[in-house]
């Protein structure tokens, strides 16, 4: 119901401030006429599709896209099949009560690939910006009473080489379409053209900077107000004669994924209003500590990623990603999984989510739809990417879940730290920036480390050690990597580990298809380990969850990362050629039906308070006495105290069960040694760690083999 009135409240912002100043804000999403052609504006349309939507939702049908019988695990910059070629010409008509506006704009919040606008037949104007908004003034073409609009998307492979696409390895087909909101917004000068919220915890007040069109900026008297969002209830209120003001707010409630609280700024020049939402919440890195401080205090993220652009290519995305409720509850069943946060990985999905995510308490990693790899190949040059960063910013700085600029992934290239070292003061609430595998800009931006452990066996030559890749993996307590360090000595020509705060942003490389088949990138890794070929889609799925819950414990154990996001929350799933490389864990996209192995064995990984039995060994000898350490990670503010039960089981029976009362500080994460006396009779065995935490059963188990 609070994100229900959360958004409820967006629309009746609008009218309350059409009627003090004269702000009007229209929607022209919905059903629009739709036809492809080879450039040229149609003589006739016979499709209809919504809009935001992408292209493949035009009833009927545009494209007949052939799918090759091939696989596409090295699939080339350019998508090999696909939406290749041609304009996709969106059109519908609109009333337009009155032409004497001072302001008449249209804003096209995303579209991809190539924007041409044409009204009542006249060329507008053009964007070649895939990820960020086009803003149109249509004023001298408007007329008052019905009109016409028409938007062109161009393909993927037509845009200019100098402009970022959203290249990414894994995605095919790059399917065209106005992907977010399209609105005209009717106003008068003094226009507001951007504001920025800026909250100071500290002193209990918000920094409020605005910019009004440049003819009456310096002599523009302002009036303010601000309220509580789900309530309405005022917290302030005032007139100031400058566009860079503070307004007190004493005793406002702090935003975190906890307490999710937005505020709602009404600022107006008298003949125009705006309104923002935003919360008071702060967040950094510490360089010393190397963690996450969410309003000053430790937070160490637990998350996942979305890769939205690789779900648009998913069979069954269909409309899902424009539904609201549907994301709504999307981002709560990731906080089911103990996850506060995600990583918008190479691609932006619509403002609604962003929305969802300030209303409901989920932080956002915003990253940058380029990957480039290395060495980096792409043509795009630094005020190009400076650009686009500078507009990407200016969209999002109001939303308090948007905690780190992200400038890329997985590239090596000195140019997205040029270009965002332009803009990235223009963030007065200085947000971290993190930079990819390229070198970090700050002591306080995080490094991106993706410690693939599993991919070390990818090469066929690799073989398992006699110790078991348990123990290779997990017995030592090792520097996260898979980061820019790695690439040091060859890219940066330093041995120096670089010392920023390290996030763990993906890990893993385990993945399965939704149907529990292999992919591209684990088949050998299946076959090498558990004879994956042999077992049933059930089986392989268990082994996933146990193994991907192993890794979360380990990292989160050692307090080697400020965090760790599992990969992949959301994404695509092609199981049949060309076959796909990664996977999300869902088993019902409709429905967000979690596959019951990974939600059972992977969510209490997660938990703040979490286990780790840090026992690694391939087997032990009968009737031994081992020492077993168990860590208890406490990701809170308050102290744990509780009894830690351990148990040697064996065909679901108890052999032994012992406990031990710990006692973990807040934000510690602390090993306790248990003395276990293993069964005298050889064969397979299981120990289990388990704790009861608010109701849910938290544990750690370890597969024990006695020969």
């Amino acid at each position: 119901w609070y994100v229900a009135a959360i958004l409820l409240g967006s629309m009746l912002a609008f009218q309350s401030c059409n009627k003090q100043a004269g702000r009007q804000i229209v929607s022209l999403n919905g059903e629009w006429q739709i036809a492809k052609t080879d450039g040229k504006l149609p003589d006739k349309y016979a499709s209809t599709t919504p809009v935001p939507g992408l292209v493949d939702l035009a009833l009927p049908a545009l494209d007949v896209i052939a799918t090759p019988e091939v696989d596409a695990a090295n699939d080339a910059n350019r998508p090999s099949y696909g939406y290749k070629e041609g304009w996709y010409w969106h059109r519908r008509s609109f009333d337009v009560p009155r032409t004497d506006d001072d302001v008449i704009q249209l804003k096209i919040f995303k579209a991809r690939y190539h924007t041409k606008v044409y009204v009542n037949g006249q060329f507008v104007g053009e964007n070649t910006y895939c990820f960020t908004p086009s803003y149109f003034n249509l004023k001298p073409f408007l007329k008052q009473g019905n009109n016409e609009i028409v938007v062109g998307i161009g393909c993927y492979a037509q845009l200019p080489d100098s402009v970022p696409t959203g290249h990414d390895f894994e995605k095919l087909t790059y399917i065209p379409g106005i992907y977010d909101n399209v609105e005209i917004t009717f106003s008068n000068k003094p226009f507001i053209e951007n504001i920025q919220c800026v909250p100071n915890i500290k002193d209990e007040k918000l920094r409020v900077v605005a910019e009004i069109d440049a003819e009456q900026s310096r002599s523009v008297k302002l009036s303010y107000s601000v309220k509580e969002k789900s309530t309405g209830k005022e917290v302030a209120a005032g007139t100031v004669k400058t566009a860079d003001f503070e307004i007190p707010m004493k005793d406002a409630t702090l935003w975190t994924p906890e307490t999710p609280v937005l505020y709602e700024l009404t600022l107006s020049t008298g003949a125009d209003c705006k309104r923002v939402n935003f919360g008071m919440r702060t967040f950094r890195f510490d360089a010393e500590r190397k963690i996450a401080l969410l309003n000053e205090q430790p937070f160490y993220l637990r998350g996942t990623n979305v890769c939205i652009f690789r779900f648009f290519e998913d069979p069954d995305r269909k409309a899902l990603p424009w539904d609201a409720a549907w994301t709504v509850k999307l981002h709560k069943r990731f906080k089911d999984m103990h996850w506060e946060m995600a990583r918008y990985c190479i691609g932006f999905p619509p403002e609604l989510w962003y929305e969802v995510c300030d209303s409901i308490g989920f932080m956002l990693q915003d990253e940058f739809p380029l990957w480039e790899g290395y060495p980096a190949s792409f043509t795009y040059q630094t005020p190009q990417i400076a650009e686009e960063y500078r507009r990407w910013m200016r969209e999002r700085w109001n939303h308090p879940s948007v905690v780190i600029w992200d400038a890329q992934n997985e590239t090596v290239d000195k140019r997205t730290a040029e270009a965002f070292r332009q803009v990235r003061d223009l963030d007065l609430s200085n947000r971290p920036w993190e930079n990819g595998w390229s070198a970090p800009d700050r002591p306080t931006d995080p490094v991106e480390s993706h410690p693939y452990l599993f991919q070390a066996y990818c090469d066929i030559n690799r073989k398992e050690p006699e110790e078991g890749y348990k123990k290779e993996f997990f017995g030592t307590i090792r520097r996260a990597g898979g980061d820019a360090s790695n690439l040091a000595a060859v890219v940066h020509h330093t041995s120096d580990i670089f010392p920023n705060p390290s996030l763990i942003n993906e890990y893993g490389w385990i993945w399965l298809n939704r149907d529990g088949s292999t992919t591209t990138l684990t088949d050998y890794i299946y076959e090498m380990f558990w004879q994956g070929s042999t077992l049933t889609a059930q089986q392989r799925r268990y082994i996933y969850a146990r193994n991907l819950a192993m890794l979360t414990e380990y990292w989160r154990a050692h307090r080697r990362a400020a965090g760790i996001l599992h990969f992949c929350g959301l994404a695509y799933s092609r199981s049949k050629p060309p076959r796909g490389q990664t996977s999300d864990n869902f088993t019902d996209i409709l429905n967000l039906t979690f596959e019951p192995e990974f939600y059972k064995y992977v969510k209490p990984s997660f938990a703040p308070v979490g286990l780790m039995i840090d026992f690694w060994e391939k087997s032990c000898n009968p009737a031994s006495m081992v020492e077993i350490p168990v860590f208890v990670i406490n990701d809170l503010p308050e102290k744990f105290e509780q009894n830690v039960t351990l148990t040697l089981e064996r065909d679901g029976k108890t052999i032994t069960s012992i406990q031990q009362k710990v006692l973990a500080e807040g934000y510690e994460s602390k090993a306790f040694p248990f003395e276990l006396k293993l069964s005298a009779e050889a064969g397979d065995y299981l120990l289990r760690a388990e704790i009861t935490r608010n109701g849910e059963k938290v544990f750690s188990l370890r597969d024990v083999k006695i020969k």
